[in-house]
C-alpha cells in the first residue's frame, strides 16, 4: 500500500490503528516495516503504540480533530477539568494540556499534536459528561458543571472566593446551579457539595453586582 492509497482508506478519520492494515497480510511485520518508514519520513504522525494519523499533506486536518484524538488516545474518558471549561468558555485562555477523566490506570501521552494527560476517577464518579461531535469524529466531555466538579473533586482544593477569582470564570449565566447542586449530592462528597454551595454564591454574588458574568 501507498502513502495514497492509505488516504484514501482513512478518509473518514484523521486516526487510524496499525491493525487495520494488518488484515489480510500474510506477512504482518512488512505493514510494521512500512508504517517506520512513513513515520520516518514525516508522512504520518505515531500518537501512541499502535496508533497513528495522516501527516500534511496527504490530510487536511479537520476542525476539532485533537478533540476526537483525546477520546481515541485512552478508552473510556471524557474530557474535563480546564480542557472542558476553555471547550465551554468558562475561561478566557486556551489550555496547552488535554486533561480527560477515565476509569482506567491514569497516564500521560505526549505526541506530535500536543500532551493528553488521563486522570482516573473510581467508577461511580465516571458520570456528568455528553457526547459531541466534530468532522474528525464524536468525542466525550464533562457538562460545565461536572468540569468544576471534577477539578474540585481531583484538585482536592478548599474554595475560597480568592480561588475562584484566579480561574477568572465567564459566562457563569451558562452554569445551571440546580444541576450543580444535583451533580454535588450525587458524588456523595460532603467536600463537593459545601464546594457547590460556595461556587453558587460565587455566581449569585457576581450577578447581583452588575459584574458581566
Amino acid at each position: 500500500m501507498n502513502i495514497n492509497k492509505l488516504a484514501g482508506f482513512v478518509a473518514d478519520s484523521p486516526v487510524f490503528n496499525a491493525e487495520m492494515l494488518r488484515i489480510g497480510k500474510a506477512d504482518p511485520r512488512s505493514v510494521n516495516v512500512q508504517l517506520s518508514r512513513w513515520k520516518k519520513a514525516g508522512k504520518i504522525i505515531q500518537l501512541r503504540r499502535g496508533l497513528y494519523m495522516l501527516n500534511s499533506p496527504y490530510v487536511k486536518l479537520p476542525a476539532g480533530y485533537d478533540l476526537y484524538i483525546a477520546g481515541a488516545l485512552h478508552s473510556p474518558s471524557y474530557i474535563s477539568l480546564h480542557k472542558a471549561l476553555e471547550y465551554h468558555g468558562l475561561i478566557p485562555e486556551g489550555v496547552p494540556v488535554y486533561t480527560s477523566i477515565t476509569t482506567r490506570r491514569p497516564v500521560t501521552v505526549r505526541n506530535q499534536v500536543g500532551e493528553f494527560a488521563y486522570r482516573h476517577v473510581r467508577q461511580g464518579f465516571f458520570w456528568g459528561y455528553e457526547k459531541a461531535a466534530t468532522a474528525a469524529g464524536d468525542f466525550f466531555v464533562a457538562t460545565p458543571e461536572k468540569a468544576l466538579l471534577d477539578l474540585f473533586y481531583l484538585d482536592g482544593i478548599k474554595i475560597s472566593d480568592a480561588y475562584l477569582e484566579e480561574l477568572r470564570l465567564q459566562n457563569l449565566e451558562t452554569l445551571d446551579l440546580a444541576k450543580l447542586e444535583v451533580y454535588a449530592r450525587k458524588a456523595g462528597s460532603p467536600g463537593l457539595l459545601k464546594a457547590a454551595a460556595k461556587l453558587a454564591s460565587f455566581v449569585k454574588g457576581r450577578a447581583g453586582e452588575g459584574k458581566h458574568l
